[in-house]
């Protein structure tokens, strides 16, 4: 009886030993299985992150076209609300040329002219332009002023001031956009 036995013990152990060696296959099958279908997860995020990387790409790409495009048509397009604002004065210096060989009175005539004068001087203010006050008299200062000549100054009080102004200088927003051309006592 213990042959039987030790040859069924056998037999079972054998058979357990199977169903292990079976079941360790169906679970290395089962990882293999798993392993694929993570790389497949995993090739998949990749796929999707290269697609969400191209796509803002180009859409950054497309922003920068479209800013670059609008700064292009703003510094073209700037000057025409200063435009629109000018055609009236040109209009009218028209109209006082015309009349100007038909007029009699030059009174009337250089009153037309001053009209005009102030009308473009109140439009360019609007547009934030401003002249400098005289300079005559005052020190040099090469932030505002340009020296094109120096001549002996009339009196020692007038040494290294302005002496005379050949050019207004103007501001343009607070910014000089020309300088007064001045002469300087030496």
């Amino acid at each position: 009886m213990p042959k039987k036995t030790l040859k069924k013990d056998k037999e079972e152990v054998q058979e357990m030993m199977e169903k292990e060696v079976n079941a360790e296959e169906q679970v290395l099958g089962q990882e293999e299985v798993d392993e694929l279908s993570r790389e497949d997860q995993l090739e998949q995020e990749v796929a999707e992150l290269k697609d969400k990387q191209i796509r803002l790409f180009a859409e950054f790409e497309n922003f920068k076209k479209r800013t670059a495009k609008e700064r292009i048509d703003l510094f073209r397009n700037a000057g025409v609300e200063f435009f629109e604002a000018m055609l009236p004065i040109l209009d009218d210096f028209d109209r006082a040329a015309k009349h100007k060989e038909e007029a009699e009175d030059t009174q009337e005539l250089q009153k037309g002219f001053d009209l005009i004068h102030s009308k473009l001087l109140g439009i360019l203010e609007q547009k934030g332009l401003k002249s400098m006050d005289s300079s005559v008299g005052k020190d040099f200062d090469t932030d505002f002023h340009e020296a094109i000549t120096q001549i002996p100054a009339p009196s020692d009080d007038l040494k290294g001031k302005v002496i005379d102004e050949t050019e207004k200088g103007y501001f343009l927003n607070d910014k000089v956009i020309r300088y007064a051309k001045v002469v300087v006592g030496q």
